[in-house]
């Protein structure tokens, strides 16, 4: 897990804890669209359940387990196989992205996986799903799955239709290496992403050698236009300090580059350092209200 995914998404998941009850679901299915070495899948699930204890997500008070230990995913799954029209599927972006030029050669769970991921929301009639944005066309999807279910068997009230979830300034967070892209594990360079389990020299490092631009820092949001890197790395302080990137752009407005770094440097060893320490103690622990 990297700063991404805890900036777009974990960091507003354990918010959710405190205004409603809430289901968390390692996505191990999900994962086997492409192929994937079973003893690595095995250590992937636990790392990412351990990052999620880590972060926050307490799991004597919400759910929390991996995907395959529960059947009714893939009972369901079928069925909206069954409910969901192959035109829907082809308008699916993300798996025009992902199969790329190889569409013939992808596999068929790759194709209607978002089919997997409504089952993953209505086995348990959600309400709100939390989703960055490039998901909000799968969640849109589901909701389309059961409606059509509902109206085919006469249950207008059966599935509920899920509102998304979409919060905070950080929910898209961009390579540090190029900031026209998303932060990715699938990334060659180490250097274009911060691992919640990197050390505070690997973080410090790795923002002061981030990409950034020959222009101070901006005066306001407007001055921002064109510039993704710098973007970027406001977005992520806004985000770490729980203020609107205004307030950053205010704060540091006219200084340079290296100064807003050091200072970006610190507050991320601050808060990150201490999900990497909790992270490594508790991979290998099964908290008692966790399936594996």
């Amino acid at each position: 897990m990297h700063l991404g995914n805890y900036l777009g998404a974990m960091k507003n998941w354990v918010k959710l804890q405190e205004r409603m009850p809430c289901i968390y679901c390692i996505v191990d299915m999900h994962a086997i669209t492409v192929w994937q070495d079973p003893a690595e899948l095995s250590r992937a699930t636990r790392e990412v359940t351990a990052a999620c204890i880590a972060v926050g997500i307490d799991p004597a008070r919400s759910i929390l387990f991996n995907q395959s230990q529960v059947s009714a995913h893939a009972e369901l799954a079928w069925v909206f196989n069954c409910v969901a029209r192959i035109g829907w599927l082809n308008r699916m972006t993300q798996f025009k992205d992902k199969a790329g030029k190889n569409r013939e050669n992808a596999s068929v769970g790759l194709f209607v996986y978002p089919d997997l991921m409504a089952a993953d929301i209505l086995v348990y009639r959600a309400t709100h799903v939390p989703v960055g944005e490039d998901q909000k066309q799968h969640l849109e999807l589901s909701r389309d799955i059961a409606q059509k279910f509902n109206n085919d068997f006469n249950a207008p009230d059966f599935f509920p239709l899920p509102e998304p979830v979409i919060t905070g300034p950080g929910t898209r967070v961009m390579s540090l290496r190029d900031g026209s892209k998303k932060m990715s594990k699938s990334d060659d360079s180490d250097f274009s992403r911060i691992n919640l389990t990197d050390d505070a020299d690997a973080i410090s490092q790795k923002i002061r050698k981030a990409r950034t631009d020959p222009h101070p820092m901006p005066a306001n949001p407007e001055e921002l236009k064109g510039r993704p890197e710098a973007e970027n790395l406001i977005n992520i302080y806004a985000a770490l300090a729980d203020h609107p990137p205004e307030t950053v752009i205010g704060e540091f407005s006219g200084a340079q580059f290296s100064v807003f770094k050091n200072a970006l440097a610190d507050l991320a060893v601050a808060k990150l350092t201490p999900i990497a320490k909790r992270c490594g103690g508790s991979c290998p622990t099964r908290p008692r209200s966790t399936v594996f």
